[in-house]
């Protein structure tokens, strides 16, 4: 079955991933990016969750959006709980999962016109 995405809605949508590279609206993107609805930001983050500094996570926390996700690359990886303080401590909602099943929810969420943001960690091909 062929499924068409409503761009028309004025949202960012991520149309496409796979290894080293995420599609927002159709544009290719190669790196680590932060989405929302209304926000693209392809200077977030790392290459890697292992590069990821507590100043990452403190920059979600001051986007002041109801839930953020964070996809961890090709596996779901967890980040100390210190990395996680500055969301924690700003009392937002985040959930981590690998990034595909990142985008996966992003699109249902920012869908449904929920308050999200994504930080998509895309690994480089090797």
């Amino acid at each position: 079955m062929k499924l068409n995405l409503d761009l028309a809605a004025g949202i960012n949508v991520i149309t496409g991933h796979g290894d080293g590279f995420l599609k927002i609206n159709g544009e290719r993107h190669e790196g680590s990016l932060l989405v929302g609805p209304k926000l693209l930001d392809p200077a977030w983050g790392k290459p890697s969750m292992e590069a990821l500094t507590a100043d990452d996570f403190a920059a979600l926390a001051l986007l002041e959006a109801g839930i953020t996700l964070i996809g961890t690359g090709r596996r779901q990886r967890f980040p100390s709980p210190s990395l996680l303080r500055p969301l924690i401590e700003a009392q937002r909602g985040f959930e981590i999962m690998d990034t595909a099943a990142a985008c996966r929810t992003y699109n249902i969420l920012a869908a449904e016109g929920r308050s999200v943001i994504a930080a998509l960690i895309v690994e480089s091909v090797v």
